[in-house]
């Protein structure tokens, strides 16, 4: 079993409009209401594998509960926290004749340091037996910069291994929790570390995380690991919604860390499925068409 755990807990929400005038009025040919957050979008896509997993965070309020509720409709098994303030939500509007997305993401609800530490009693609890956690995204008002790494630390003392997809401080603190896998895309390790990709790979590995994966959209990965530096390049381009293709990525890397596969093989999954989520309108998902067809094509160096 993998958990995820996403701290802000979010009701997605994402509009298709065609032909989209950004400055201007719009009529929304389509519209799609779910439970969000990236730990939410990585469990789908292990669902999807045919992975176990379990959903858990922070939720509150009538937003709360409608998360919970399409968490219970969509049958992922999930066990959230209940805070006092009401849970996010996020849209996303894409274009798909321009292959253009705008999101618009709430800060989320303020959680009080006793629900804090009450979250990290049962979050601990909920590590028994699992095989790994994902720990990504934002933090809600009121969590320090460094709960990721304090949770990777939770996770570490029983044997879990951790992945962490974060940005800004959480990532820069997120190596003393000494994660499995730091996952930052190129934007997010050039604004935390100094240096080319590979230079700041190797300062978050100085640091305590065991290895750095750094996804680069296009570019394809690069992996700075104790067994080596690799990079996974794409064969082409995938266009469409770039929304969820990192959390997708995520459930790759999750998969091969669970799994023991060997550095190559887990990054060619993982860019694939990357790729292939692109081609989806909501995150979460991913073409299965396109995850055929690209990842043997997916060159590793």
């Amino acid at each position: 079993m993998i958990v995820t755990v996403t701290l802000n807990l979010a009701l997605d929400t994402t509009y298709r409009v065609p032909g989209a005038d950004w400055d201007g009025v719009n009529r929304v040919a389509g519209v799609h209401r779910r439970a969000g957050g990236k730990g939410v979008n990585v469990a789908r896509v292990l669902r999807a594998l045919g992975r176990d997993v379990l959903v858990t965070g922070l939720a509150g309020g009538p937003t709360g509960q409608a998360i919970e509720a399409d968490l219970r409709a969509a049958g992922i098994p999930h066990d959230l926290y209940a805070v006092a303030a009401d849970s996010r939500t996020t849209l996303a509007v894409t274009d798909p004749d321009a292959g253009r997305t705008a999101l618009f993401n709430e800060p989320g609800p303020e959680v009080s340091a006793a629900e804090l530490a009450g979250f990290t009693r049962y979050y601990e609890s909920l590590l028994a037996g699992a095989d790994a956690v994902v720990l990504s995204g934002s933090l809600p008002r009121g969590v320090p910069s460094d709960a990721y790494a304090t949770l990777a630390a939770v996770a570490a003392s029983l044997g879990v291994p951790a992945i962490v997809d974060a940005d800004g401080e959480p990532l820069r603190h997120a190596p003393k929790g000494r994660p499995s896998i730091l996952k930052p895309n190129a934007e997010e390790l050039a604004r935390a570390v100094p240096g080319s990709p590979a230079e700041g790979a190797e300062a978050l590995r100085g640091q305590g995380a065991e290895a750095v994966v750094v996804s680069m959209g296009a570019g394809g990965l690069l992996a700075v690991t104790g067994e080596g530096t690799f990079r996974a390049r794409m064969p082409y381009a995938v266009h469409g919604n770039p929304t969820g293709a990192g959390d997708s990525l995520v459930a790759g890397l999750a998969l091969g860390l669970v799994e023991r596969e060997p550095w190559p093989e887990r990054l060619r999954r993982a860019a694939a499925l990357g790729a292939a989520a692109v081609a989806t309108p909501v995150a979460g998902e991913f073409a299965p068409d396109v995850y055929a067809d690209i990842h043997p094509q997916i060159t590793i160096s």
